[in-house]
């Protein structure tokens, strides 16, 4: 590398270790000189250390990486040295010092062997880390069981599981992708427990409104049944508990569009208006429904006792799967009509699925409408499947809402459908 390049290198190498240490300099700065193992000084110095060395190392081949190794190992011993001294004369326990020091070194010499963007974002990560001590530890204190055993089964799905699994089809039909359709699995296991964790940041009395579109990320089907309970057991306030499975229903929509287009964009210059005009639809209802009566209602969170559970995504899974087959098959034999009557079926209890499978079903230019047009079938027939399913669990003025709020945000997606001339 050129003079100019490597000066840049160790520049990088050096902020690292500046702002590192600037934020262990931070924690410790009532403290007097001398009564610190490692900070700012020493953590900047210990960056450009490990980029000097490194770039020593890069003019001397095996040798030189040798040599780098050997600083780095006398680097860190002499940083548990001082650090065991002070815990000593404190009586404290902890190796973050230690580890965030020998990070600034190793990062640093990333920064002039490897690349600068990654050493530097990585070194961004190591300080925020450092600074969010308190706020992870109060997390970590109000984690449950579940949820931790929830957060490793994802980790161990997406990062154990999923690059095992052949990403080619392995059936005699050529429809079943075991990669693919675990990815597809994986990603609507995180929506849920993304939504999960934005239900239960609010805390437990939390606003109607934050009920029904953190628990849209979730199940629009679950608020609307939770929300149905609560309107049999206080009637003098259905409007609101319409109006939070009205939000619902509304992010539903938002999420359709999201999932199509974490797995292609092909779909949505197809979906997004007739999506868009029904989730602004039965968006405008919610606020009009929660109007008719401000005062909230008590205990009206919607409840998740576990934010992931391996038995459902497995079911999911299979459903994907299933659909995935029947919609190739359909396809083949019965042609659009087919891919129609499954949507259908599909819409009454879940959207999810049918929308991954025909995002898939649209990598084929020649099938991008057929595909649309089962995701506004879809769409529609679950946005009227939770209205009756409203009335049925929390009476008749919760349901007449619900399945007006259905009418007209499918008659807003038919008035959507003339701005896409080509879907209808």
């Amino acid at each position: 590398m050129d003079t100019l390049e490597l000066f840049q290198r160790l520049a990088v190498a050096l902020a690292i270790g500046f702002l590192i240490g600037l934020e262990r300099g931070w924690k410790t700065r009532l403290e007097p000189d001398g009564d610190r193992a490692a900070g700012l000084r020493t953590n900047a110095l210990g960056g450009l250390l490990g980029g000097v060395w490194a770039a020593l190392g890069m003019s001397h081949g095996d040798g030189g990486l040798i040599a780098l190794s050997l600083a780095f190992t006398v680097f860190s011993a002499a940083i548990v040295l001082f650090r065991y001294r002070e815990a000593q004369q404190e009586k404290t326990n902890g190796a973050t010092t230690v580890v965030a020091a020998m990070l600034a070194f190793a990062l640093g010499a990333l920064a002039v062997m490897g690349d600068m963007a990654v050493a530097g974002a990585l070194g961004v990560a190591t300080a925020a880390l450092l600074a969010f001590k308190e706020v992870l530890h109060g997390w970590v204190g109000r984690i449950s069981w579940l949820e931790l055993r929830s957060g490793l089964l994802l980790g161990a799905m997406s990062f154990i599981l999923l690059p095992l699994l052949p990403n080619r089809t392995i059936d005699p039909w050529d429809t079943i992708n075991p990669f693919e359709l675990w990815l597809l699995t994986v990603l609507i296991a995180a929506m849920s427990f993304a939504g999960y964790v934005a239900i239960k940041a609010v805390g437990d009395r939390a606003g109607i409104v934050v009920t029904g579109v953190a628990g849209g990320f979730v199940s629009s089907t679950a608020v609307t049944v939770t929300l149905a309970e609560m309107a049999r057991e206080h009637p003098e306030k259905v409007a609101p508990l319409t109006a939070g499975a009205l939000f619902a229903s509304a992010t539903m929509a938002a999420r359709v569009l999201a999932v199509a287009g974490a797995v292609g964009t092909a779909l949505i210059p197809k979906i997004v208006i007739p999506v868009g005009f029904g989730g602004a639809a039965l968006l405008v209802l919610a606020i009009f429904f929660m109007r008719q009566n401000n005062e909230g209602v008590e205990g009206g969170r919607l409840k998740l006792t576990n934010p992931f559970e391996i038995a459902t995504v497995l079911k999911f899974g299979l459903l994907l799967t299933a659909i995935t087959v029947t919609t190739k098959l359909l396809t083949r034999v019965g042609g659009g009509e087919g891919i129609y009557a499954l949507a259908a079926l599909s819409g009454i209890a879940d959207v999810d699925a049918m929308t991954l499978s025909m995002s898939r079903l649209a990598s084929d230019p020649g099938s991008v409408t057929l595909a649309a047009n089962a995701v506004l079938i879809v769409v529609a027939v679950n946005t009227i499947s939770k209205a009756v399913i409203g009335w049925i669990t929390g009476g008749a003025e919760y349901g007449k809402r619900l399945l007006m709020a259905a009418a007209a945000a499918i008659a807003a997606g038919a008035m959507g459908l003339y701005f896409v001339p080509s879907l209808a």
